[in-house]
């Protein structure tokens, strides 16, 4: 097993990414990995929502110990036991995965690893709240633009991330359809953590679109 170095605080994380198995483009995983910690990701974050859980899990067992290795936090979203089973830093789960599935608590959580930090998804701010009444390490506010990952969602705009500067008490992170383009925008209402998927993974040069997103970001 790679080294593992130690990861910057969460409340001290800024940037967010993925590697998203919809927006793989033929492209090696764990290469895409390389690259997302190399241009200064502080999470990666393994997405593969139609893939079986013994896929995720080969993915995650490849891409953990390049995350391990540059100090990066990885999570695994939806499965917690392959979370567990390669030592990842943090389990992201949605609404329905949590919530809906009658948890209350993160507690509450069969076979939580030791350690491993749970991210919950929110869409307004009743939701955000339960999040973190139940216990969650940060929470994602979202989707604050359309975004082709959320397809029929709709958009939570700016408000709500207005509304999370103002009252939400740990470490969240603004999501969906983030780009340089409206980037100031959404720093203006109160974000300093930001979550990007399409704008990093449809880049050209995928190191070099996280360096210009890090260098726009709080330090």
């Amino acid at each position: 097993m790679s080294a593992r170095f130690p990861v910057k605080p969460l409340a001290d994380c800024r940037l967010y990414t993925f590697v998203d198995t919809a927006y793989l483009a033929g492209r090696d995983p764990v290469w895409l990995a390389r690259q997302l910690c190399d241009g200064g990701s502080d999470l990666v974050q393994l997405r593969a929502k139609s893939e079986t859980v013994g896929t995720v899990r080969q993915l995650a067992e490849a891409i953990a110990p390049v995350t391990r290795s540059a100090g990066v936090r990885f999570v695994v979203n939806d499965h917690l036991e392959v979370a567990g089973a390669v030592g990842a830093e943090v389990c992201h789960l949605g609404q329905e995965d949590f919530f809906d599935a009658g948890f209350r608590r993160v507690g509450e959580l069969p076979g939580r690893p030791a350690g491993c930090e749970i991210g919950l998804s929110s869409h307004a701010p009743d939701q955000a709240q339960r999040a973190v009444a139940a216990g969650a390490d940060y929470v994602a506010v979202g989707p604050v633009f359309p975004t082709g990952t959320k397809p029929g969602r709709a958009a939570v705009t700016l408000d709500y991330v207005r509304w999370a500067a103002a009252n939400l008490t740990v470490p969240w992170f603004a999501i969906g359809g983030i780009h340089l383009g409206n980037l100031d925008s959404v720093l203006a209402a109160g974000a300093t953590r930001i979550c990007v998927v399409s704008a990093i993974l449809n880049a050209p040069d995928v190191a070099a679109a996280c360096r210009e997103f890090r260098q726009r970001l709080p330090a």
